[in-house]
C-alpha cells in the first residue's frame, strides 16, 4: 500500500478504530513515506470520530488496568500521545514501545512513573528525550510570558493531587512552568504556526491545583483559519474546532479561565 492508498483506506474504512491490526500496520508503513508533518495530520485524521473516553489508557495490570494502547477511544492527552506513537515509531511493532516513551518517565509501564503532570513531567521529559521542542517564544516574541507553577506537599493534599493516588514519595514538589502566549494574542500568533504543532491550554493558577494544563490538541491549519484538533469532552469525540470558538468557550468558564497558550513542535526522530 503507497501513501494514497493508506490515506484512501482511512477514507474509507472511517478511522483506526474500523481497521484490523494488519490494515493499520500497513497504514502505517504507507503514511511513513510522507514528510513528517504530513504524517502527523494523515495520523490523526484517522481519529478524527473516535469516541471520547475520560483516562482511557493505563498499565493493562495493576492500579490501572486499561490498556496499553487502544484505537476505540481517547481523551485528550491519549489521542495527542497516539498521533505522536504512530508518526514516529518506525513500524507497527515498535509502536507500543514508542507510547511507553512518550508516556513514562522511565519508557517502562508503570502507574507511578507515567507523566502525570504536564508541567512538572509530561513536557520536560518528552523535550529531554527529543519527542518535542518548545516554538512558544519562537512564535510569540516578545508577547511571551511565564505562568509559573509551585508543587508542594499542602498541594498534593488537594482533591486534584490525592484523586491520582501517588505515594509521598512519588510526588513531585518544586517550581515549574510554562512559557505561555497570552490569550489575547493567541489566535493572532497561532495562524503562524504549522498543522501538527501541539497546543496546550493553561489557565490560571490554583494553589490547591496540582496543574494549570487543562487541555491539548494539534494545531490543524484550514482556509478558514486555524482549528484545533482535539478530543473534546464537549462535542464527545475527536473534532476540529474553530481555535476562535475553543478559545471563547473557554474563556466563558469564570471561575477557572484560561490565560494562553504553549506550542510545542513534534520532532521526528528523538
Amino acid at each position: 500500500m503507497n501513501a494514497a492508498g493508506a490515506l484512501l483506506a482511512l477514507t474509507l474504512l472511517g478511522n483506526w478504530q474500523s481497521m484490523t491490526p494488519v490494515e493499520r500496520a500497513d497504514a502505517l508503513k504507507a503514511l511513513h513515506k510522507q514528510p513528517f508533518v504530513e504524517r502527523l495530520k494523515s495520523v490523526s485524521d484517522g481519529f478524527l470520530g473516535t469516541p471520547y473516553g475520560e483516562s482511557p489508557l493505563g498499565e493493562g495490570a495493576g492500579k490501572d488496568t486499561d490498556p496499553l494502547i487502544r484505537y476505540d477511544m481517547v481523551d485528550c492527552l491519549t489521542f495527542v500521545e497516539e498521533t505522536m506513537a504512530m508518526s514516529i515509531a518506525p513500524n507497527a511493532s515498535e509502536l507500543v514501545s514508542t507510547l511507553n516513551r512518550i508516556r513514562y518517565a522511565n519508557d517502562t509501564p508503570k502507574y507511578a512513573e507515567r507523566n502525570h503532570l504536564m508541567e512538572a513531567q509530561w513536557l520536560p521529559y518528552n523535550i529531554k528525550k527529543g519527542f518535542l521542542s518548545d516554538v512558544t517564544k519562537l512564535y510569540g516574541g516578545d508577547r511571551v510570558k511565564r505562568a509559573p507553577k509551585r508543587l508542594t506537599a499542602q498541594t498534593w493534599q488537594s482533591r486534584s493531587g490525592a484523586a491520582l493516588g501517588l505515594a509521598p514519595s512519588e510526588q513531585m514538589t518544586g517550581d515549574f512552568g510554562l512559557d505561555i502566549v497570552p490569550v489575547e494574542a493567541a489566535e493572532a500568533i497561532v495562524k503562524k504556526v504549522p498543522t501538527g504543532t501541539v497546543l496546550v491550554a493553561v489557565r490560571a493558577d490554583r494553589a490547591a491545583m496540582v496543574t494549570r494544563v487543562t487541555h491539548v490538541g494539534f494545531v490543524v491549519q484550514t482556509p478558514k483559519g486555524p482549528m484545533l484538533r482535539h478530543a473534546s469532552r464537549t462535542f464527545t469525540k475527536v473534532v476540529d474546532e474553530p481555535l476562535a470558538a475553543f478559545m471563547k468557550r473557554n474563556l466563558g468558564y469564570a471561575k477557572w479561565t484560561v490565560e494562553g497558550v504553549a506550542l510545542y513542535a513534534v520532532r521526528p526522530e528523538p
